[in-house]
């Protein structure tokens, strides 16, 4: 596994496991999976409404709780100081834990300085090893940066062949915020794995469409969360480090970014 190193020291992994639509038991089971295979990484969030199976998933797991890393996000129903201090305690809750890996304020929300005052809070008793934020576009993070008091340790935000942000992911580098991508796949908005030139380049190292777009990210200095639920999809993901794209692949893969969301955001 190779690994990010956060602006207060934590090791964040480069491949981690996105949870976004994963839920039950079946969700659990692939939670258990992506364990088993070898993430280390698991990324949920309040509004995903699965920290619980998540919670289960580790316990289950048989791994020891200090080599997971769990990242989690509060969302609207806690935009407030006082909310965010009981949903963080909610969160703890759920993923029956003493302590939370990464901690993010899930979008930019209007009371979002006042969040991450409960989030500072945490982060500086030892409940939350490293705090951030989520879907803060160049604009937002500049403004949130000015009163925040701590540097934001990760910035999640949309990143993908099309759209990798890279001029997002340099401005948080420069101020040692480390850019995490969700939506690494575009979520169905592109049908990534028929991409002639994903797959042209894929071919000569014997790789994927998906696992060649998941590592020009991860070599761009993007950290990646990439979601399946089927097992052989898991394993191609976490594999996506054992190889190295060209100086010339990376100029032709950045062709590919159309310079604008997929989803609307930003």
């Amino acid at each position: 596994m190779e690994y990010f190193t956060l602006n207060n020291g934590v090791k964040l992994p480069a491949v981690g496991f996105g949870t976004w639509d994963v839920r039950g038991e079946a969700g659990k089971n692939a939670i258990l999976t992506a364990l088993e295979l070898g993430y280390r990484l698991i990324d949920t969030a309040q509004m995903y409404d699965n920290e619980t199976i998540v919670g289960e998933a580790v316990r289950e797991s048989g791994l020891a709780r200090r080599d997971i890393f769990i990242t989690t996000k509060l969302y609207r129903p806690s935009s407030s100081y006082q909310k965010a201090k009981a949903g963080i305690e909610k969160s703890l809750q759920a993923l029956q834990t003493d302590y939370i890996d990464l901690l993010l304020i899930h979008e930019p929300y209007e009371n979002a300085l006042e969040m991450y005052d409960a989030l500072k809070e945490a982060y500086e008793a030892g409940t939350v090893r490293a705090i951030g934020i989520s879907n803060f576009g160049q604009k937002e993070y500049d403004r949130f940066l000015e009163r925040c008091g701590v540097v934001p340790a990760v910035d999640q935000v949309e990143s993908h062949v099309y759209y990798p942000q890279l001029e997002l992911k340099e401005q948080l580098a420069r101020h040692g915020t480390q850019m995490q991508s969700w939506a690494s796949f575009t979520e169905g908005r592109r049908n990534i794995f028929v991409d002639p030139l994903l797959n042209r380049i894929g071919a000569k190292y014997g790789k994927t469409a998906g696992q060649v777009a998941l590592r020009y990210l991860t070599q761009n200095g993007i950290a990646v969360i990439p979601k399946s639920v089927h097992r052989d999809r898991m394993e191609q993901n976490l594999h996506s480090l054992d190889f190295t794209l060209s100086q010339e692949d990376m100029e032709q893969l950045a062709s590919l970014n159309e310079g604008r969301s997929l989803f609307g955001w930003y």
